[in-house]
């Protein structure tokens, strides 16, 4: 089984965009809605489209896997067949041996900025960057496919400290 290891963080300030190493634009939207057993998303970015599949659980550890499909069916997929879409722009941070990903919601999810890292052990140590606010691994909200169906523009106030 594929196995997804990944801590989500708030970010905090602009100071994290002087590291930046690359930049890509991604759209995605989703297959599935609340409450099953797996997210199903397709994902547009750089002339590239991808078919994912996630467990849908909350933590740290969970199954994913990912396939290749043609860009225009990807595109297609997206625009006739997703209940709930995103954009977000994606930079990528090397440091202290991890690549952190930043990920920058625009549209309905704009002002949302959240960084996550990939790691090979639910409990390997990484170092944390200053840049580092409150961890949200466990906060459902913060997921993509949440954030698809529940955008950050209509949260209450209570959600957003």
């Amino acid at each position: 089984m594929a196995l997804e290891i990944e801590r989500k963080f708030l970010v905090l300030g602009d100071s994290w965009r002087a590291e930046v190493s690359r930049s890509s634009e991604l759209r995605q939207g989703y297959l599935s809605g609340a409450g099953g057993r797996a997210s199903v998303r397709v994902r547009l970015h750089d002339r590239h489209a991808n078919l994912n599949i996630k467990a849908a659980v909350i933590g740290s550890a969970r199954a994913e896997y990912e396939y290749p499909i043609p860009y225009d069916q990807g595109r297609e997929i997206l625009q006739t067949l997703c209940l709930g879409r995103l954009e977000k722009i994606r930079h990528y941070i090397e440091r202290d041996g991890v690549t952190w990903e930043i990920d920058e919601f625009l549209g309905d999810n704009a002002g949302l900025i959240v960084a996550e890292v990939e790691l090979s052990d639910p409990d390997q140590d990484f170092v944390r960057p200053d840049w580092l606010g409150r961890e949200v691994t466990d906060a459902r909200r913060y997921y993509n496919h949440d954030l698809a169906l529940q955008p950050y523009c209509g949260w209450p106030d209570e959600w957003c400290r």
